[in-house]
């Protein structure tokens, strides 16, 4: 399991969400060999007075947090925060430093999908990469 949320200026995310949405998918599809149909996002748009970041970011400034399963290489977590700088970058024109994400990784037993818990439910993917 992995879940998105994207914060950022109400005037940024409207106009990119997108194809910002396809960007970090496509990520997480090829670092953490993620299903390609699932796809679990919230986009959180926000005033310029309710979203407040220091001084050398630009209106594009975008936070990440992603949370997902525990069990995920060190590896593939480096791989999937840097495929979404270099692809944010690449098809959005948002620079690195316009860009931070966090992960933060929960036991799948502390997690309840569609009526089970995630520790006892078949997945058809493999968290472990």
């Amino acid at each position: 399991m992995a879940q998105m949320k994207i914060y950022g200026l109400l005037t940024h995310l409207d106009a990119v969400k997108a194809r910002m949405s396809d960007a970090i998918h496509a990520c997480v599809v090829e670092a953490l060999h993620y299903p390609p149909d699932k796809r679990f996002h919230r986009f959180i748009a926000l005033d310029a007075d309710d979203f407040l970041y220091g001084p050398g970011r630009s209106e594009q400034y975008t936070i990440i947090e992603i949370s997902m399963f525990e069990g995920r290489s060190v590896e593939a977590k480096k791989m999937l925060i840097r495929l979404i700088f270099a692809k944010l970058e690449q098809e959005l024109q948002i620079a690195p430093n316009d860009v931070e994400i966090t992960i933060f990784e929960t036991p799948r037993h502390n997690w309840g999908i569609r009526g089970q818990l995630g520790d006892e439910m078949a997945l058809n993917y493999k968290v472990e990469v």
